[in-house]
């Protein structure tokens, strides 16, 4: 088990020391999730009120937020990285209470001045979407 969850929480591109940050945490996010990002960091989650430099960031988004909250969310949360920090959006999966229209994230990531890459199913019930700067590819 420790090896799929490793496994999963590099898909994220966090490694051992990384500061992530977790914007929109509500009581339906997958602790499951949370956990693997930790167990590999070694380091706890810090929330959106943080203000020294992460090297990563993780946003719980449902169906519901508006679509601008999202772009004004992925723009705060992503003013102060650098090119290459990863940023992921976690979304419910279709079908899953919350999740969004196929076109919302890539709409507010737009809007945002980011590309969505194809979304990773990460738990039974979240996708993860890695969000880049215009331009940026991997």
């Amino acid at each position: 088990m420790a090896e799929t969850t490793t496994k999963r929480a590099e898909d994220f591109d966090f490694h051992p020391g990384s500061i992530v940050q977790e914007w929109l945490w509500d009581d339906d996010v997958d602790d499951d999730i949370r956990q693997w990002i930790e167990d590999l960091t070694g380091e706890e989650l810090v929330d959106e009120d943080y203000d020294a430099q992460v090297d990563g960031v993780i946003i719980w988004w449902r169906d519901g937020d508006e679509e601008d909250d999202l772009a004004d969310t992925i723009v705060d949360a992503s003013t102060a990285l650098e090119d290459d920090t990863p940023v992921w959006v976690l979304t419910p999966k279709p079908g899953r209470d919350g999740a969004p229209g196929p076109s919302t994230l890539p709409n507010a990531a737009k809007t945002a001045g980011m590309n969505a890459a194809m979304p990773l199913t990460v738990s039974k019930d979240w996708n993860a979407t890695r969000l880049r700067a215009f331009g940026k590819g991997r």
